[in-house]
């Protein structure tokens, strides 16, 4: 349970870092992306126009920092505009710990599960996977190819996790230029399929 004094604190480091907020990227059908390195300075300005993913992998924070990313959680949580978090078991302690706890109906925790993280939508993917999907984003690899179906790709994460990484590993898809395997970000692919099939049953 948070103190009064932790809102607080939350509320001011967050209206610190307001104007400094970058601006997330789009994904398309209502659907924005920011992938968070620094708290509060990257958390979007509220209000969220809709739906938004936050990116909170590989994410170290101190205490007072993922007391000011609990306070934008409370701010921008609103019924019906879905939040999407997308972290990992190497989303710093402090943060975890505020994903873990209680959180608005709206607000969908999503990643590779593992020691300390249960997410509420657990990615089949090795962890080992999930690290290179977020280092390709990092290195400016485009969103479609990030998001792209591809079968063979995700059913070697699924044997991965399965075998321990041993041989015996299901065909690609045709390899990149350089012979590199499809790089896939399946948590994100996640939360973005999930996005897409909220808006049809909104439709239906």
């Amino acid at each position: 349970m948070r103190t009064r004094s932790g809102w607080v604190l939350g509320g001011l480091l967050l209206g610190l870092a307001v104007a400094r907020a970058a601006a997330p990227a789009d994904l398309g059908e209502g659907l924005a992306y920011v992938r968070l390195k620094s708290l509060p300075a990257d958390l979007p300005a509220a209000p969220r126009a809709g739906a938004l993913v936050a990116d909170l992998r590989f994410l170290a924070a101190s205490a007072e920092q993922a007391t000011a990313f609990a306070a934008w959680l409370g701010f921008q949580a609103r019924p019906g505009v879905p939040l999407l978090l997308v972290a990992n078991p190497e989303t710093g302690e402090e943060l975890r710990r505020v994903l873990n706890g209680p959180r608005p109906p709206a607000v969908v925790l999503i990643g590779v599960p593992g020691p300390g993280f249960a997410p509420d939508l657990a990615v089949t993917a090795s962890a080992e996977g999930d690290r290179q999907a977020y280092a390709a984003g990092d290195r400016g690899v485009p969103w479609a190819t990030l998001l792209a179906d591809h079968p063979g790709k995700l059913r070697q994460d699924e044997l991965s996790l399965r075998t321990g990484g041993e041989s015996g590993r299901t065909p690609a898809p045709e390899a990149g230029p350089a012979g590199a395997e499809p790089v896939v970000d399946a948590a994100l692919q996640r939360a973005v399929h999930l996005h897409r099939a909220q808006r049809a049953l909104r439709r239906g």
